[in-house]
C-alpha cells in the first residue's frame, strides 16, 4: 500500500503552510495532494503558489495531485476550478461533480475526492468511464462495503481511504467559525486562521463531539487506522491517506510506515475507527 498526504483542511498562514510542506518534502509519503478544498475565501496561497510547491515536491520524488473545492457555490469558484483543471502539469482530485465534468470534457484522468458520492458499482463504473483512476472513499464507507465494491468489479480504480485525521463530515453554505463570533460568512474576517486545527465542540456532558472548521464540520476525534493495516490491505485498499494537522506529522508518517512494515502498532489515545468497522464513526 502507498501513503498519501491529503490536502490541508485548515487555514494556516502562508509561512506556516510553506514550512509544513518543506518538512513533508523529506518524508516517505508517495502522494501529496495540494490545494484549498474547504473555502474559497482562504487565499494565503493561490494557484501559482500551489503549482510552484507542486514542482518542488515532485522534484523531491512525490506524486503530486491538485485538489479542488468540495462545495462550489459561485461562478468565481467554478472559474477557479477550471483554471486548476487546466494547469497542464498535475492531475486533479475532483472535489465535486463540477470538477469531474471538467476533467471528462478535457479527457483528463482524475481522482475523486471523499465528497464525491460513490456508494455502488454503477456510480463507480460511470465515473471510471469519465476518467476516474483513483477513488478516495466516502468517509463513512467501511470494510464490508469496500470489499463488496472490489468483489463486484475487478477492474475498479485504486481505492484510497482516510487512515489518519479528523473525518470531514459535512460542508455548509454558512460559516460556523464566523457565526461563533457573531459574524456572517461575507464578513468573516478570516477568523478560522486563528484555529490551526479548528474549534472543538463539546456536548453538555463536556464530551468531545464535533470540530468546526469554517464551513466544514469534522469529527471531534482523529481517525487512526494504523493498527488495522492488515485488514485494509486484505480489503483491497491501495492508498492510506494521512490528513495534515498541526501536530507531529513526521511521527504520524513513521507510525504508518512501521505498521506497513509489519511492526505492531498500539491504538493511539482518544482516536476512533468506527466507520471502518461498520459501527458509529465516533466509536
Amino acid at each position: 500500500m502507498k501513503l498519501s498526504l491529503g490536502p490541508l483542511q485548515y487555514f494556516w498562514p502562508r509561512a506556516k503552510t510553506l514550512a509544513f510542506y518543506e518538512t513533508m518534502a523529506g518524508q516517505p509519503v508517495d502522494i501529496v495532494y495540494l490545494g484549498e478544498t474547504v473555502c474559497s475565501k482562504r487565499r494565503e496561497l493561490r494557484l501559482p503558489d500551489w503549482l510552484a510547491l507542486g514542482r518542488e515536491l515532485k522534484a523531491a520524488g512525490h506524486e503530486v495531485v491538485l485538489s479542488t473545492l468540495t462545495l462550489i457555490e459561485a461562478a468565481s469558484e467554478l472559474s477557479a476550478c477550471k483554471r486548476m483543471v487546466d494547469n497542464g502539469e498535475f492531475p486533479i482530485e475532483a472535489g465535486d461533480l463540477s470538477a469531474v465534468e471538467l476533467c471528462r470534457e478535457r479527457g483528463l484522468p482524475f481522482v475523486s475526492g471523499p465528497g464525491v458520492n460513490i456508494y455502488n458499482n454503477r456510480a463507480l463504473a460511470l465515473l471510471r468511464d469519465a476518467g476516474l483512476i483513483r477513488m478516495v472513499a466516502p468517509v463513512e464507507l467501511g470494510r464490508e462495503h469496500l470489499v463488496s465494491l472490489r468483489a463486484e468489479d475487478e477492474a475498479s480504480p485504486e481505492i484510497e481511504l482516510l487512515a489518519w485525521g479528523r473525518i470531514p463530515l459535512s460542508y455548509s453554505a454558512r460559516c460556523f467559525t464566523a457565526r461563533a463570533v457573531g459574524r456572517g460568512k461575507d464578513q468573516c474576517g478570516f477568523e478560522c486562521i486563528h484555529y490551526p486545527e479548528g474549534q472543538l465542540v463539546r456536548t453538555r456532558e463536556d464530551q468531545p463531539f464535533l470540530n468546526m472548521n469554517g464551513i466544514q464540520v469534522q469529527s471531534g476525534a482523529v481517525q487512526d487506522l494504523s493498527p488495522l493495516v492488515g485488514e485494509l490491505d486484505s480489503a483491497g485498499v491501495d492508498v492510506l491517506r494521512l490528513s495534515p494537522g498541526a501536530g507531529d506529522m513526521p511521527a504520524v508518517v513513521a507510525r504508518f510506515r512501521g505498521a506497513l512494515a509489519g511492526r505492531p502498532v498500539a491504538t493511539a489515545r482518544d482516536t476512533i475507527s468506527g466507520y471502518w468497522q461498520g459501527r458509529p464513526g465516533m466509536d
